[in-house]
């Protein structure tokens, strides 16, 4: 349940209520919106009687919510949540494009990129260290070493780094180096991982398993933002349906669902939603014009000669291109 407090409640009306809940063993979370506060009522809500906080001082009313998760819903916080990643506001008006290779694979590669997209027109550099792979023998990624790249990259560039994050016991080293961390599709059913992460200081880009549910999704960041991260921006990614010209279907019609009944930003990733360089564009735009915050966007200098995923992955070229027709859908949409 929610309890919606008066405009005029002060902050030790606020306090009296969270201490109620507290004192039932429950959670209480405290949103503070531009017109009303909001404290979200988070466990068993049977040991708590909806009179007992609709009676405190200057509550306006206590509001059952009905959706499985509570903290991600629309009901629990009527504004959109805006995530700052290294100064850059994904949620708001301006559509964002994090761009850069599937793997970092040596320094030159992630220079040139880094270097490419940023005159390009993105926002943030993706790039991965670790790397979830189907096959065991393919590159796994460079790791820590990876992420000492990735760091020398931004201290050259200054883009903010996204980067994936795939064992609870990686969390803190890949948030020391990372603006952003990176919960993969494999990874988002894992509770584990996610309680970590929401323990730490950093934003967290939930992927979209390509089996999972709208309601399984945002259960996923539930699990984040009941452990108190806040900064959840979620990204749908494709899912596993029966066609066989592309490696994943692109799930477009939950990103008009997640702003239906979410308050968090989502972004749509084309590389691996479509597994094909001639699909990314029209997807990239078909994305932004159903509403998308933002896109995840696989570049490589030399796609042919990528160690992972160069059949998704555009050229610089192809990515200016991208950019400049997103803006104008972007544009179009009322969005910048």
């Amino acid at each position: 349940m929610i309890v919606v407090m008066q405009a005029r409640a002060t902050d030790q009306d606020i306090e009296n209520v969270v201490g109620q809940i507290r004192d039932l063993g429950l959670q209480a979370h405290v949103s503070r919106g531009t017109e009303r506060t909001i404290i979200g009522v988070i466990g068993d809500e049977r040991l708590i009687r909806k009179e007992r906080l609709a009676l405190l001082p200057h509550v306006d009313d206590v509001i059952p919510i009905l959706k499985p998760y509570k903290l991600a819903s629309r009901e629990f916080k009527q504004e959109n949540t805006v995530v700052d990643v290294a100064g850059v506001r994904i949620g708001g008006k301006a559509v964002i494009i994090i761009a850069g290779p599937c793997s970092v694979e040596n320094e030159e590669q992630i220079m040139a990129t880094a270097e490419l997209v940023k005159a390009a027109g993105a926002h943030l550099l993706r790039g991965g260290a670790y790397k979830p792979r189907t096959s065991p023998y393919a590159f796994q990624g460079l790791g820590p070493d990876g992420l000492k790249l990735l760091a020398k990259v931004r201290e050259k560039t200054g883009l903010g780094i996204v980067t994936e994050v795939m064992e609870s016991s990686e969390a803190e080293i890949v948030a020391e180096y990372a603006d952003m961390v990176q919960v993969g599709a494999r990874n988002m059913h894992n509770s584990k991982l996610l309680r970590s992460l929401a323990r730490i200081n950093k934003p967290v880009l939930l992927k979209r398993n390509f089996s999972a549910t709208l309601n399984e999704f945002l259960m996923s960041a539930e699990y984040l933002l009941s452990g108190g991260n806040s900064r959840v921006v979620l990204c749908e990614r494709g899912i596993r349906t029966f066609v066989d010209y592309s490696r994943n279907t692109l799930d477009l019609n939950i990103v008009p669902a997640v702003h239906q009944l979410s308050h968090l930003p989502i972004i749509v990733d084309p590389s691996h939603g479509t597994g094909r360089q001639d699909l990314v564009l029209p997807m990239s735009l078909a994305a932004i014009a159903a509403g998308a915050d933002g896109l995840l966007v696989e570049v490589h200098p030399h796609p042919a000669e990528a160690l992972s995923d160069g059949e998704q992955s555009i050229t610089p070229e192809m990515f200016q291109t991208l950019v400049q027709q997103v803006r104008a859908v972007a544009q179009a949409v009322g969005r910048l």
